[in-house]
């Protein structure tokens, strides 16, 4: 019987995990499937844009894994059950279970409310595609003078301020945020940030902690009450409470705990990968969630389970954050390099040539989520069950 490898999600760690693990183990040994919520890859990087009014390119994920072997499931998880290694998911043709052998957990986030009463029934936020068009069709409808006021001073709060005012410029976009925006860049990026805000119109409200959003209100903690059309919770993000209710053991924001090989440290035939992890970097520091992060945990899972089942060594991926990179509308952006220790340099990288590199970095990202399989190799490696398999065979006959 083939080992079986479940993926749950399909995002940015999830759907190249699962072309890595078909382009290096061979087909006779493994089965690999993905369950996705949604039909399409989803570029979450891009969301801010599509909010806007752009569109990028829909990959459809039967395309992306044609030909690889992957089966692939759209359903949304709804339990899973750790200690006999079966996860449940409710698609279009009802209810299904799916033993595995190994499990490899990329969920993603979405957006945190903190608590914040009214946040879901009266603001908006672009962590999902489809909140990400909601939001979208609302901006269209909104006379000029409209008032827009994002929630938040990190980098997704930042990208969309600057997005939503450079594509309505008729409307007033404020963003608020609980202390400075992107306050650990350096001061040439601050200051770079700080004229990207001025040309696009954009009212900051440093030091303000939003603690309630009402319908045409948003209420901050020293009562200052902004008046909006439009409110945007962009204030950080939360992990779904399925890991913690499984039983796995997980970290205060619910992340689940690993060791240096991305295995769940209660579970260990579970890894972890994306958003959805609570790794800890070469310098004894939680890795934020971001694109970046994604990419390091999923490399380091995808050793760890081809090394776990071919018997081979598991190599180290390095595990380090080399930089903030955000766009400040479709002309301009910044880089802001760190140091080992996460600190901001003095140098970043701003203007054109900040814009020119993010774009790269998006198309890479895209093209290579694009080909999960690209590369595919005519022989993969065979597990340790089944090599013991064959050669237990040749002595029998």
């Amino acid at each position: 019987m083939r080992h079986h490898i479940l993926v749950l999600g399909a995002g940015y760690a999830g759907a190249s995990a699962a072309g890595y693990l078909a382009r290096h183990l061979h087909p006779n040994d493994v089965r690999i499937t993905v369950v996705n919520a949604e039909a399409d890859f989803v570029e979450r990087m891009r969301l801010h844009q599509v909010a806007a009014g752009r569109t990028p390119r829909r990959r459809g994920l039967a395309e992306m894994f044609a030909g690889t072997g992957i089966r692939l499931k759209i359903a949304r998880v709804t339990d899973l059950d750790a200690e006999h290694r079966v996860v449940t998911v409710a698609g279009e043709s009802g209810t299904e279970e799916l033993e595995y052998d190994t499990l490899l957990y990329t969920l993603g986030s979405t957006i945190a409310d903190h608590g914040v009463p009214g946040v879901g029934e009266h603001a908006f936020h672009v962590a999902e595609r489809t909140a990400a068009e909601r939001l979208r069709r609302r901006l269209d409808t909104l006379e000029p003078r409209g008032r827009v006021l994002v929630v938040g001073g990190n980098l997704t709060a930042i990208e969309a301020a600057t997005e939503i005012a450079e594509s309505h410029p008729r409307l007033r976009v404020a963003l608020a945020t609980t202390g400075e925006p992107a306050g650990w860049l350096g001061t040439k990026a601050r200051d770079h940030l700080a004229r990207a805000f001025d040309r696009f119109g954009i009212e900051v409200h440093e030091h303000t902690t939003i603690t309630k959003v009402g319908e045409g209100e948003a209420i901050a903690a020293n009562g200052k009450v902004f008046e909006t059309d439009v409110t945007v919770w962009a204030a950080g993000f939360a992990v779904h409470p399925l890991a913690a209710d499984s039983g796995l053991a997980v970290a205060s924001d619910g992340r689940i705990s690993v060791d240096r090989r991305m295995r769940s440290v209660s579970h260990p035939e579970i890894h972890a990968a994306g958003d959805s992890v609570h790794a800890i970097d070469d310098h004894g520091r939680p890795m934020p969630m971001s694109c970046a992060s994604a990419g390091f945990t999923r490399m380091q899972a995808t050793s760890a389970i081809i090394a776990e089942l071919t018997g081979t060594k598991v190599a180290k991926v390095p595990l380090s954050y080399l930089g903030n990179c955000v766009s400040l509308g479709s002309r301009d952006a910044l880089f802001q390099a760190v140091d080992d220790r996460a600190r901001s340099k003095a140098w970043a990288l701003r203007g054109w040539s900040a814009t020119r590199f993010k774009a790269g970095v998006l198309q890479a990202v895209a093209w290579t989520m694009g080909h999960p399989t690209y590369g595919l190799p005519t022989r993969r490696r065979r597990t340790r069950r089944a090599v013991s398999a064959d050669v237990g065979k040749v002595v029998a006959d």
